[in-house]
């Protein structure tokens, strides 16, 4: 399925039903007087936020909404039918942006959450309505209201609490497969992750947290550069990052900070997000050149460095006791 986490669409709710002018002809009524219903209230368009959807594809060729309009008010006094609502599904995590304004109109979140991004017009009312002592015999009713124009734009921004960073061909399509059910493309060349993949990674406990595997950012790709720029925004949600680093590079050191720079100039908080740095691929090298790559990145970033090979499993445990920990501090501080 082609992953899409851009969209923009234009929805129109639905015009309300127009008013009457009716009179009360019955014999058995000898005042008579006016009998013109109200129009019924347009359909509005709501957003549905849905658990089983992962992309705005739907959005991709369908591009204009409309609700159906309000009926028009009947005589005896009838409203009119109200128009019927239009709801769209879009997966969780899908955030509404006015495209004129760039006003946040909404974040679904929540499996089953709803947003109404259109509002329905209201109904004319009857000629029964302007009934008054001066007044006996009111000639006029009002047309409906048109309902709420709007072009918006969905940006989908994936919900998971561990984001895998790294530059391309750093393991994270491999690390997201060994840790969890996700099959994600695996190759030796670079830019083999095309689109975000998701796993759900079991705790201890038996509950499961989603990991994110990121396409690889390359250097300037806050500015368009490579195909991490299209995904950075997929971690800003999420509350932990794990940074990959491929021990058999030939400047591990140099791609640790060209991704902590991309993160810097993204913004958004990103750089500031708790992290875990793992040296990924140490079956690939000797012991002593990863004891001395990790006591470079140690001495140069101030954090402890794990070891792991995604392929083989190495390391893999303690890593998972690492980020079951951080999670928990992070929950008892949220």
């Amino acid at each position: 399925m082609q992953f899409i986490d851009r969209a923009e669409i234009e929805v129109l709710a639905g015009k309300g039903g127009d008013g009457i002018v009716a009179f009360r002809r019955e014999k058995y009524v000898p005042a008579g007087g006016p009998a013109g219903g109200n129009g019924g209230k347009g359909g509005s368009v709501f957003l549905v936020a849905m658990e089983n959807l992962q992309t705005l594809l739907d959005f991709q060729y369908a591009r204009s909404f409309k609700a159906k309009n309000g009926e028009r008010g009947g005589p005896n006094n009838c409203t009119g039918g109200a128009g019927e609502d239009l709801y769209l599904e879009v997966p969780c995590g899908t955030v509404v942006y006015d495209k004129e304004t760039g006003e946040i109109i909404g974040d679904l979140v929540l499996s089953g959450q709803v947003l109404c991004v259109a509002e329905g017009g209201k109904g004319g009312l009857g000629n029964k309505y302007f009934l008054s002592n001066r007044n006996r015999a009111p000639e006029y009713a009002l047309p409906g209201l048109p309902g709420e124009h709007k072009l918006l734009r969905l940006e989908l921004k994936l919900l998971a609490e561990v984001g895998i960073i790294g530059l391309p061909n750093a393991g994270k399509s491999t690390l997201i497969s060994a840790l969890s059910a996700a099959k994600p493309k695996i190759a030796d060349y670079p830019f083999t992750t095309l689109v975000p993949n998701l796993g759900v990674v079991r705790k201890p406990t038996g509950d499961g947290t989603v990991f994110a595997d990121i396409p690889g950012l390359i250097e300037g790709a806050h500015e368009g550069a490579g195909l991490g720029h299209e995904f950075l925004r997929h971690i800003e949600r999420t509350r932990l990052l794990l940074h990959l680093v491929d021990v058999s590079s030939e400047q591990p050191l140099s791609d640790y900070q060209i991704i902590q720079q991309e993160l810097i100039a993204y913004d958004r908080g990103l750089a500031e997000r708790p992290q875990i740095l793992a040296l990924n691929k140490v079956d690939a090298v000797d012991e002593a050149t990863v004891e001395a790559i990790v006591q470079q990145l140690e001495d140069k970033t101030g954090m402890q460095v794990l070891t792991i090979s995604a392929i083989t499993r190495q390391g893999l445990d303690a890593l998972m006791q690492q980020v079951w920990s951080m999670l928990d501090e992070l929950n008892a501080v949220r």
